[in-house]
């Protein structure tokens, strides 16, 4: 009998993960931060973060219906999104304010690029940085629901002020939501490393540059360590930073990427008119992206320079 040679585009295996099983293990992943987000900030953040995914979900939806296009919402990477959005923001957000981020980042940065997969930055935080330059809200931190005021550890810290470490381990503080707890974003961290969906260089990079810096600049490891656990810096390095699409997929370039987002992150806090950098640090490095991933390519073994 004739054998017969099929042929077809790599990949030629394929591992078993679907997108839509990498984006429930995100959601389940980001799910010990939002419970302690709600509990600490009580039920305005359960309504900001219901808001976003809501608005998220139904601007894809509108978006792919309007241009009658294949229907991606059951891939949950637009709740993901929305997630995202709702734990950068504080519990105190207007909703009309979250409804126009979610349409920001989900039509905007993502669908008129052409979906999962074509956008160059990521679009939670593209869309928390345009809020919060035009929002004033979104840049006034929440305090928990039995504190009335007070500052940021971030603020209290570049004031010479002291800051329990027990207390941003457990997020008896004022931020966004899904920032607080470090505990919390902790567990996800090792959740998402128990499952393979993302790799230790990003986040161990950039939370360790951000370390390094900060030590080299106070000469206090206690308060190095205080500033590394304080404002967006576990939240963005954990599940921003290392985003499919707008992170390098080398080994070598995520070790480059997290150490820019490092660099960048403690410039800005301590040189820029921001207390908290991490939102631009991993917008800029997005946008580098490609010359990272060119700059650190495997060569293929016998190929040769066009």
């Amino acid at each position: 009998m004739e054998k017969m040679l099929h042929l077809s585009v790599s990949p030629h295996t394929h591992c078993g993960r679907t997108t839509s099983g990498i984006m429930l293990d995100v959601l389940i992943a980001l799910l010990p931060a939002t419970i302690a987000g709600i509990v600490i900030f009580g039920l305005e953040a359960l309504l900001v973060v219901a808001v976003c995914v809501a608005a998220c979900v139904g601007f894809e939806y509108l978006f792919n219906l309007i241009a009658k296009k294949e229907q991606t919402i059951g891939d949950y990477s637009a709740a993901v999104t929305g997630l995202l959005l709702g734990l950068n923001l504080p519990a105190t957000t207007p909703i009309w304010q979250c409804v126009i981020g979610a349409l920001f980042a989900i039509v905007v940065v993502k669908c008129l690029f052409g979906g999962l997969g074509y956008n160059f930055v990521n679009p939670a935080i593209t869309a928390r940085v345009l809020m919060l330059i035009s929002f004033a809200s979104v840049a006034a931190p929440a305090f928990p629901v039995d504190v009335k005021a007070g500052s940021t550890p971030l603020v209290d810290l570049a004031n010479g002020k002291n800051v329990e470490l027990l207390d941003l381990l457990l997020g008896k503080h004022g931020g966004a939501i899904g920032e607080t707890c470090s505990i919390a974003l902790i567990l996800g961290f090792l959740y998402l490393l128990f499952r393979d969906v993302i790799s230790w260089e990003i986040p161990v990079s950039f939370i360790g540059s951000v370390f390094v810096f900060s030590l080299l600049m106070e000469g206090d490891a206690e308060k190095a360590l205080a500033l590394t656990l304080s404002g967006g810096l576990l939240l963005g390095a954990i599940f921003m930073a290392t985003d499919y699409v707008t992170s390098p997929t080398t080994p070598a370039g995520k070790l480059i990427f997290g150490l820019g987002c490092g660099l960048l992150t403690f410039l800005i806090r301590y040189f820029g008119s921001y207390p908290e950098g991490v939102s631009f640090a991993i917008l800029i490095m997005n946008l580098v992206v490609p010359y990272i991933d060119k700059l650190t390519k495997h060569k293929v073994y016998g190929g040769k320079k066009a």
